[in-house]
């Protein structure tokens, strides 16, 4: 019988689970291997069938209705003989009741080690196949991975790779190297399964059993049909280049402008004015009159011309009657500040859905609403709450939480970090997380693309989008919701509800976003990617001018994935000629204090040069000018025969030092295409995590402590992986 009988035998029989035996005929059918069993309807014909076997065998009771049989005492295991079978059959049969519909006798299989896995639908991202540990340690330990499907054979050894449980999955205490071809071919054909049969909602394999010898069985599985209701629903995407017109704006028109200090309407133009915006910018207020010396228009009819981009503060229920009025005026785009809508309930999305509506009927595109603004620093355009003005560069932003947006926005500014675009993207009426990531993708300025997100619009497209981007540009993530509270939170502050955690993250890890923790993980991790060459591996270099940093180094590095290897005869006998005899012989190369810049320029080359070292990590180098400034400053306190003069040129040496190693390392790096990046003793104003290099690509990047340094390379070196994987 093939699977489309036994599931419309299932359905016409009014059930929605499968007998056990049903669910194993259709594993079988993908190349999943389950027990030896045969099913049977009395207790002489488990007799018989037992014999067939061979004693010790498993005897369970079958029914649509068992499905946790377990729990209500109907599996026996370990039956010796006859005598014993037909007692556990009695057991059964009277524990089971009119829910038994016959016997499942199986062989007595040997193993310690059980795995789970399996198959449901997430309503947001479709069929997911999921694999862990299994046995009563399934729910305890929760060692699983997901994937959604399709699953190949390349991403179901990415999936075993990943469980935390890698002993159980080499030779153990005597037994075998579990069968990775059968556990590869369970998962792909569930994969599979999951594709072909829209029936199933899920399935479920406890436990996919290891024997002595290594081979892999399924001794029991479930089967549940059911209906897969959708999440994401139907929405025009947004072409990538109208995203980018929504970024150069010739021309502005504030509708809602105010003269009130503190207000939305206030806030934005005078920050565009302060921001040195170059191009035309009008007022609308329907009062009329003046605005800080300039002529306000009391409606978008007055106009003398259309505008590339309305930005509108009016109240909720004004903004609808405006689209007729943008559409006159021939006004195309709109920055939808104003809240009201989908994020405080159902009263607020019916205006929402009739507003998006009404904008597609008149061409009108709308970033928000709900949002906290956008900014384009290559045209000083900085129409934000914030006032955080970044620097132009290639990391784009973007944010489904206006406030944490602007605030990474002060973040990038005070670490150096170069912006191309902040877009606050709000409630995401028209414009989604997907067409923001479309959009950067064809965008040439773009090389790191950066987000915060709390929900997706569409599972399936977010997936295919970002996994197609993230092989030209890295996409770089901090999800909202993490855990069940905040979950709750991001669905009142978004108007959508977040999808299972875990299943998110594995469609990221899938597709190679880039997941971070927190919110300076975020900005460290961009600065990493936008400034430093891509590591082709996961082997460190690493120099300290203090043994105990390179201690704490290595243990970091281990702890992320990374490895330190020992440092080959040829490179100690080369700086064994340049340091003093009692320096560390191995990686970490302890400098000894040794602060000198032929020194550690020999040092990098050498370690750049070996096929060992994929990436360089130097600590204590940079950063130290705030500290000489600081002791200059006590030495001329306590003695009054200090000279200024003095004072100021060792200063300045020790600038040019910093400066002049940064630039060297830029070089290097251009030259050997491998990351160097550091741990800087800067203080205070004086801590820059980028130093930018004239006429090069590449930056220098130094964190103040060694866990950010090592945690924004080990990402790098993930995501390296993943490309090549």
């Amino acid at each position: 019988m093939d699977n489309h009988t036994i599931i419309e035998k299932v359905k016409k029989q009014g059930r929605t689970t499968l007998t056990e035996a049903e669910a194993k005929e259709v594993l079988k059918k993908y190349g999943i291997p389950v027990v030896a069993e045969e099913a049977v309807r009395t207790v002489e014909e488990a007799q018989k069938a037992a014999g067939k076997i061979g004693y010790p065998i498993v005897l369970k009771g079958l029914g649509a209705r068992l499905t946790h049989k377990t729990e209500r005492g109907l599996v026996k295991l370990g039956l010796k003989n006859k005598t014993e079978l037909s007692d556990a059959a009695l057991y059964i049969q009277k524990a089971a009741g009119s829910d038994l519909e016959g016997f499942l006798v199986q062989p007595m299989l040997e193993g310690r080690r059980e795995f789970v896995t399996g198959l449901f639908h997430d309503r947001l991202f479709g069929m997911v196949v999921m694999f862990g540990l299994g046995g009563i340690f399934t729910e305890a330990l929760e060692d699983v991975v997901f994937r959604i499907a399709p699953v190949d054979e390349v991403e179901a050894g990415k999936m075993i790779d990943e469980l935390r449980a890698q002993k159980l999955l080499g030779a153990f205490r005597g037994e075998k190297v579990p069968n990775r071809n059968a556990i590869i071919k369970t998962l792909v054909g569930l994969s599979r399964l999951g594709l072909e049969s829209k029936d199933i909602k899920e399935v479920d394999i406890n436990p996919l059993l290891v024997a002595p010898d290594g081979s892999v069985a399924a001794v029991d599985a479930l089967i549940v049909l059911g209906e897969h209701k959708e999440k994401a629903t139907a929405r025009q995407t947004v072409k990538a280049e109208a995203i980018g017109k929504l970024l150069y704006p010739k021309s502005i028109a504030f509708v809602g402008a105010s003269p009130v200090f503190g207000k939305w309407g206030h806030i934005l133009f005078t920050g565009v004015i302060g921001g040195k915006y170059q191009g035309e910018i009008y007022l609308v207020n329907h009062k009329g009159g003046e605005i800080a010396g300039r002529k306000v228009y009391q409606s978008i009819a007055e106009l003398p011309c259309p505008v590339d981009l309305a930005v509108v503060t009016i109240p909720a229920d004004q903004v609808l009657a405006l689209i007729p009025q943008l559409k006159e005026k021939g006004i195309r785009n709109m920055l939808l500040i104003t809240s009201g809508f989908s994020e405080i309930g159902s009263e607020g999305r019916a205006l929402e859905n009739k507003l998006v509506a009404e904008a597609h009927k008149a061409g009108v595109l709308f970033l928000g609403p709900n949002t906290m603004g956008l900014c384009n620093p290559h045209i000083s355009l900085y129409c934000t709450a914030s006032t955080a003005r970044p620097v132009p560069g290639n990391t784009t932003l973007i944010s489904q939480s206006g406030n944490l947006g602007t605030q990474l926005l002060t973040f990038a500014r005070q670490e150096g970090i170069g912006i191309r675009a902040f877009i606050g993207s709000g409630n995401e009426a028209m414009v989604s997380i997907e067409d923001y990531i479309e959009g950067c993708e064809v965008d040439d300025v773009t090389s790191t693309v950066v987000l915060y997100l709390e929900s997706v619009k569409n599972g399936p497209r977010f997936f295919e989008v970002a996994r197609r981007v993230g092989r030209k540009k890295p996409i770089i993530a901090l999800r909202g919701g993490r855990t069940q509270a905040g979950s709750q939170a991001a669905a009142s502050h978004t108007g959508a509800l977040a999808s299972n955690t875990k299943v998110f993250d594995a469609v990221c890890r899938q597709a190679g976003v880039v997941l971070v923790e927190n919110t300076m993980s975020l900005l460290d991790v961009s600065a990493a990617f936008s400034s430093l060459p891509l590591p082709k591996g996961n082997r460190v270099g690493i120099m300290t001018l203090g043994g105990g940093w390179g201690v704490v180094t290595v243990d970091l590095c281990i702890e992320n994935g990374l490895h330190v290897p020992k440092l080959p005869n040829s490179i100690i006998k080369k700086i064994n000629q340049i340091l003093p005899p009692f320096w560390s012989h191995a990686n970490p190369i302890d400098l000894v204090a040794i602060h000198d810049a032929d020194v550690q320029k020999v040092i990098i080359a050498e370690l750049l040069a070996w096929d060992e070292c994929d990436a360089i990590i130097h600590m204590g180098i940079l950063g130290r000018a705030g500290f000489l400034k600081a002791r200059l400053k006590s030495a001329m306190v306590a003695d009054k025969n200090y000279d200024q003069k003095f004072s100021d040129k060792l200063l300045q040496r020790q600038e040019e030092f910093e400066r002049q190693f940064i630039e060297d390392s830029v070089k290097f790096m251009g030259i050997y295409q491998k990351p160097i990046i550091g741990v800087s003793m800067a203080l205070g104003d004086t801590a820059r995590a980028i130093t930018a290099v004239d006429k090069s690509k590449y930056k220098g990047v130094a964190f103040p402590t060694p866990e950010r340094s090592v945690r924004a390379l080990a990402k790098m070196c993930a995501y390296s992986r993943w490309l090549n994987g």
